[in-house]
């Protein structure tokens, strides 16, 4: 069973960055297609950002590419979001989500293990 733990959301200004981290436990993180989902209120939850467990594939949703990316360190067993430019209609929960397929996916339905999320507000 795959644990994940994000952490790193918080309150930022217009223009401001943060980092955000996904902490995984059990099971063999580098064998895992890791992605970065969000949920506004009132909204579905949306793909933002994946990265393949061979590191070889990365994907961004078209509203962050250019300013998010997404990387991971099998060595911490971790998963990063640098988000830069920030912009209000980022402000979401964000969840880090695995899926253990072979070919990594942008649809939340293809990940089996989901973290509890963390909160991201932009504030203008």
């Amino acid at each position: 069973q795959v644990q994940l733990a994000e952490s790193g959301g918080g309150l930022v200004q217009v223009g401001g960055s943060l980092r955000l981290s996904c902490a995984a436990s059990g099971g063999t993180f580098s064998r895992y297609n890791m992605g970065w989902f969000r949920q506004a209120p009132g909204k579905e939850r949306e793909f933002v950002a994946a990265t393949s467990w061979r590191r070889t594939s990365t994907f961004y949703a078209d509203s962050v590419k250019g300013r998010f990316t997404i990387s991971r360190d099998n060595a911490k067993n971790t998963v990063y979001l640098q988000m830069n430019s920030l912009k209000p209609e980022d402000t979401a929960v964000y969840y880090c989500a695995a899926d253990v397929s072979v070919v990594v996916s942008t649809n939340s339905n293809s990940y089996e293990y989901w973290g509890q999320g963390t909160q991201v507000t932009v504030s203008s």
